[in-house]
């Protein structure tokens, strides 16, 4: 790496509450505080007097038995029952929040002929349902509505399998009446399987664990099976909760509209990406849906990737999570009850239930089933800097070199489209970026490093012979056809365009041979691809779309343009293993897993790779960004739930656009964003090509010297934490876990609190109680200990760049404990990496009394001692590969 601080004691500051033992902050009578939600709210208490008791007293008698009925069930237990409403007398029985939409189409006004058309109840609400609005629906489900019903169900060795009829036709065309069940059981997890027997459906082509045997003798789960209307009701055994009921509406299994809801244990519901909202989504009838999007990110709309995964938390503090593998334009539909309803255009129902019971293991769970992320190269965690508009190579350059004349550490230089010839992959511009070569070989010099942004959109349109990524991709067929077989044209950057199929082994080594052959004329480091929706100026294609069952399907979900060709290619084209209808929100994916592949053989070192469009095993392959904000407060205080979804959803390697894409920054939203920026995972400034007047540059150099020193400060900071930050990530490798961590990890059994801070220009960082924060090099170690005296960390090493280092046994672990007034350094696996590493300074954060003595391996050693109860010992050169401890009395 290319600048190191160290951190000191003085730059460290806590919270009030960061030093509160864990037991002390969550002793204290919540249930009083916070009594918990009933299933369905309450209605307010009405004063009746004597007069309408008298008028009214028949209409009490009548519906008396109706009332206490009702009562009791919403006064139920919700943890240990199913949620189902009780079979009401009539429509207007069924509770609002109950109500499971029967007529879903967005943009229409929904009539009573319209919905008895389709056997359903009735009831218009106050507020038209049209296109863009989510509210009670006016056409609901009965709980008598046809459904499935379970036939047979058998035992096999790994779990059951069960026949499924449907009597009655749906609305939607194309019934398939017969469906295999399939439920596996799976050592804390439950998968399930529902698929056409009669004909293979389209699946999801990813790879996920073959489960040899069923789960252990005492599951975490129980599953309990409805024969008619089919459902299944999955419980967490220890507690009873219903973790999963899909009694609640009707099963649809139609060949294009698969429809299938769920109750849920609590209102608390996270993941569900790529949607630009809270990190908690609302429930508020709040329809969520899913087709890859070229847009820049906004409320209530698809974007860029497609992730089906949530966790759950439960109101006991347990967790659970819930994946539908199905890569199928979807919307996921949100309501009070609290419910949630799948609705898929195409392919099968395959989903899984992660039984947890805390969220860091739902999310372990998950990634063993679609792939824990990589490792990434060391110097990935650097401050990266780009933008699209440098216009020139020497520009580029001039903003590394005042960079480092100013002291600013930066990692990695980037460079956006402009750097291309005519915005032609695999090409430079020879005129203005003559000097692109050159600037590359400075960048190695100084230890740096150089990314590039490669588009899909590969130009058709050149003369023939004077292009050879699209003349020798149309010699090999490897781009995507339309309907009728022949190259299907789009518009991106460079003009008319063909696009790579990389669901087609051949591409990928196409792709290979266009990056080797580039990286021998400028030596990339690392890859941005971007507009992998993939995005397109035309919607579908040049010559249009065919007027076909796939174009137009009897259902589409809520998709930004109202069709799914909108700022893409048809649905109906033709790719090697399915139509684009079913592998759309792949396409990123896809180019990610060749672009990485293609990089481990060029550089053969741990490949850097950002994306824009991401899908479930996405972190097995590249980090993301999350696309082109704008400069705004709004859009920093959305990055902050925009990556800590990313890091439940698997992909930890993420950031934002520090200081906004689009628009112009201030000096004040600049350094703040810096500040937040410098823990984002993934940390790239990055702004958009001058387009107004006034328009103010976002690097560091181009502000005030107050600003300047600020960023700087931060900038240092995030490098001096890098040894933490890296430990992070081979645990999110190894285990799963995240490196951008939720609250609600820590604190699940929480009321909920807001704590204030004064925070001065310069300082932004807290520490929790309990970790041992190893920062720098020489290692500077921070150790917050708890109200006990308690306290543990570790460090992950290697040579930052190998591959797979940790699978062949190439790096070291050391353990850090406290206990008892003594820190213990323990080396768990060792390498001759440990063997360069020194520690020098071990500060100690909330030691109550001035100790009279302290010693390291058993010889005294000087220290000081802060009124701020911080023990410093200083000086020590202990050697990281070697055992030690410290102790003080």
């Amino acid at each position: 790496m290319v600048s190191y601080k160290r951190l000191t004691p003085e730059e460290v500051h806590f919270s009030g509450a960061a030093l509160l033992d864990p037991d002390e902050s969550t002793d204290m009578d919540l249930k009083e505080e916070h009594p918990e939600l009933p299933l369905l709210p309450q209605s307010p208490r009405c004063s009746i007097t004597i007069a309408l008791l008298t008028l009214g007293g028949l209409i009490v008698v009548l519906s008396g038995v109706w009332l206490l009925g009702t009562i009791f069930w919403l006064h139920k237990p919700p943890s240990t029952e199913p949620h189902r409403p009780p079979p009401p007398a009539s429509c207007s029985q069924i509770p609002e929040a109950w109500r499971f939409d029967c007529y879903p189409e967005r943009g229409v006004v929904v009539t009573a002929e319209m919905c008895h058309a389709r056997n359903c109840c009735f009831i218009q609400n106050s507020q038209a349902k049209t296109s863009g609005w989510n509210g009670v629906p006016w056409c609901f489900y009965t709980p008598e509505y046809p459904s499935y019903e379970l036939v047979s169900i058998t035992d096999t060795e790994i779990g059951k399998v069960g026949k499924l009829l449907r009597n009655k036709k749906t609305y939607y065309p194309k019934d398939i009446d017969a469906l295999q069940l399939e439920v596996l059981y799976e050592d804390n997890r439950l998968h399930v399987k529902i698929t056409d027997p009669a004909e293979k459906r389209y699946e999801v082509p990813i790879d996920v664990p073959v489960v040899p045997k069923t789960a252990s003798s005492n599951p975490s789960y129980t599953v309990d099976f409805i024969k008619e209307p089919f459902g299944l009701i999955v419980k967490r055994t220890q507690t009873g909760t219903v973790l999963l009921n899909t009694s609640i509406a009707p099963l649809f299994y139609a060949d294009q509209f698969l429809q299938m809801s769920t109750s849920l244990p609590s209102r608390f519901i996270y993941g569900l990406g790529e949607h630009r909202s809270n990190f908690l989504h609302d429930l508020q009838w709040n329809t969520l849906t899913m087709w890859a999007r070229d847009v820049p990110p906004m409320e209530l709309t698809n974007l860029y990737g497609v992730h089906p995964f949530y966790l759950s938390m439960e109101s006991d503090g347990m967790a659970h999570g819930f994946f539908m593998l199905n890569s199928n334009a979807m919307d996921v539909a949100l309501q009070p009850a609290p419910a949630l309803t799948w609705r898929m255009i195409g392919g099968i129902l395959d989903f899984y239930v992660f039984l947890g019971p805390d969220p860091s293991s739902v999310i372990a769970q998950y990634l063993d089933v679609v792939g824990k992320p990589a490792m990434p190269i060391y110097w990935a965690l650097g401050y990266h800097l780009c933008r699209w508009g440098y216009k020139s190579s020497d520009k580029t350059w001039n903003v590394v070199k005042e960079m480092r004349n100013y002291g600013i550490p930066q990692d990695v230089q980037w460079n956006d489209i402009d750097y291309m010839d005519s915005a032609l992959d695999f090409t430079y511009d020879t005129m203005n970026f003559s000097t692109l070569p050159d600037l590359v070989k400075d960048l190695h010099k100084h230890d740096q490093h150089y990314v590039m942004i490669l588009d899909p959109g590969i130009s058709n349109s050149l003369p023939s012979g004077s292009y050879w990524p699209f003349d020798e991709g149309k010699k090999r067929g490897i781009f995507i056809n339309d309907s009728n077989g022949d190259i299907l044209t789009g518009k991106v950057w460079p003009g008319l365009t063909a696009f790579p199929d990389f669901s087609n082994p051949d591409t990928h080594e196409w792709w290979y041979q266009n990056l080797k052959s580039f990286h021998e004329k400028v030596p990339f480091d690392g890859v941005w691809i971007d507009m992998n929706e993939p995005s397109n100026f035309f919607d579908g294609s040049l010559n249009g779309c065919p007027e076909n069952e796939l174009e137009n399907p009897p259902y589409t979900p809520g998709i930004l343009g109202g069709t799914l060709k909108a700022k893409t290619v048809c649905a109906s084209a033709r790719q090697k293993i399915s139509t684009h209808y079913n592998i759309h929100s792949l396409y990123g994916l896809m180019e990610a897993k060749a672009t990485e592949s293609a990089l481990r053989k060029i550089t053969d070192k741990r490949p850097f790779v950002i994306s824009r469009s991401t899908f479930p095993s996405q972190g097995k392959y590249s980090g993301h960004w999350l696309g082109d904000n704008r400069s705004q407060w709004k859009d920093l205080a959305t990055s902050i739930p925009g990556m800590l979804t990313f890091n439940i959803l698997g992909i930890p390697l993420i950031g934002a656009d520090i200081c906004g894409f689009g628009g112009s920054t201030t000096e004040e939203l600049c350094v703040r964003w810096t500040q937040l920026g410098a823990f984002y995972p993934f940390s790239r400034n990055h702004n958009s090509i001058d387009e107004q007047e006034n328009f103010l540059p976002s690097e560091p150099t181009a502000f005030s010297p107050a600003a300047r020193i600020a960023m700087k400060e931060v900038i240092l900071l995030r490098y001096s934490l890098f040894p933490h930050l890296y430990t992070l990530f081979h645990h999110a490798h190894i285990s799963g876990h995240t490196v951008a961590t939720p609250l609600l990890f820590h604190f699940v059994s929480s009321g909920g609190e807001e704590h204030f801070q004064q925070i001065i220009y310069t300082h932004i960082l807290y520490i929790k109680y309990i970790y041992i924060i190893i920062s720098g090099q020489p290692l500077n170690l921070i150790v917050s200990l708890s109200e006990d005296g308690l306290a543990k960390g570790d460090l992950y090493w290697d040579d930052g760049e190998t591959l797979d280092t940790y699978e062949k046994d190439q790096y070291a672990y050391i353990y850090f404990t406290v206990e008892q007034n003594t820190m213990t350094s323990e080396v768990l696996h060792n390498h001759e990496e440990a063997a360069y590493i020194t520690v020098e300074t071990v500060s100690f954060y909330g030691v109550k009394v001035e100790p009279e003595n302290v010693t390291v391996n058993s010889q005294e050693a000087a220290f000081t001692y802060h009124d701020n109860q911080v023990l410093t010992v200083t000086d020590l050169g202990l050697n990281l590969s070697r055992n030690f401890t410290i102790n003080w009395m």
